[in-house]
């Protein structure tokens, strides 16, 4: 896929190039904005691209954590072989012992079982310490840096310990307000632009957000204020919060018979 730039400082279509054939698509002048690129004109920039350093270091610790478990949580040690001075192990004796110990102790199937050495041989630990083995919090960091680029709360993704929401609920409502309701506009504005006029004249696509259990809220606080506001009449307060209006109630004083 290449861009093709237009004089007007904005792409002028898209080349799409399988083999040799070559398919072009123009670009509707109004609707040709792509993610911008703070280092490129023409090429927008994906949230993964931005956070490819974090996700390359997230799944590197977990590799990393998993070879670990496989292991045992620690090296293999190291196997000493008592030998007389000047004497060493061949190639081939050296690797039928790492292989006999591997298949015999390494993985998790094997973790716990005694090590028995015969001859000359003497088994010294290398292990680790905790702090040394603590990946967590490296993982927890590239995890909570993936979910910024795409704008959701860390706490939502498992993260725990971040202190940005008091709680699980304001989260999901920041997910919303910040993320998701800011996408449902672009992709509401591009459908309205293009594809409902293909359907006839004065409509629109909308989305209800009284139907999101998270935004509710935000809602109740509306309704309280709205409410509360001695300045309207009945039919204004329904109107804010959708419903139709009522007969008689266009005063500021509510309607007896």
């Amino acid at each position: 896929m290449r861009v093709v730039p237009g004089v007007s400082g904005i792409p002028e279509a898209y080349e799409y190039t399988l083999g040799a054939r070559v398919a072009r698509i123009p670009v509707d002048p109004l609707n040709g904005q792509s993610k911008i690129h703070p280092l490129n004109d023409w090429y927008g920039m994906s949230p993964i691209e931005a956070a490819a350093h974090a996700i390359d270091q997230h799944n590197a610790v977990a590799s990393h954590n998993l070879s670990l478990l496989q292991n045992g949580g620690r090296p293999s040690g190291a196997l000493e072989v008592k030998l007389n001075p000047g004497e060493s192990l061949s190639e081939e004796q050296r690797t039928r012992l790492r292989e006999e110990i591997k298949s015999a102790y390494e993985g998790t199937t094997n973790a716990g079982r005694v090590l028995v050495l015969e001859g000359d041989l003497e088994w010294k630990e290398l292990g680790l310490s905790p702090k040394d083995l603590d990946f967590i919090e490296g993982k927890n960091l590239s995890t909570r840096e993936i979910a910024q680029v795409y704008g959701v709360p860390p706490m939502l993704v498992g993260v725990l310990g971040d202190a940005t929401f008091s709680n699980y609920k304001e989260a999901r409502y920041h997910l919303w307000e910040d993320t998701i309701l800011p996408y449902l506009e672009i992709i509401k504005g591009e459908l309205n632009a293009w594809l409902v006029p293909f359907f006839g004249d004065n409509l629109s696509i909308e989305y209800n957000t009284d139907a999101v259990p998270a935004l509710a809220p935000k809602r109740e606080l509306l309704w309280e204020k709205i409410e509360k506001a001695s300045f309207l009449t009945l039919n204004e307060k329904r109107e804010l919060v959708g419903y139709p209006p009522l007969p008689f109630e266009d005063s500021l004083q509510k309607f007896s018979a």
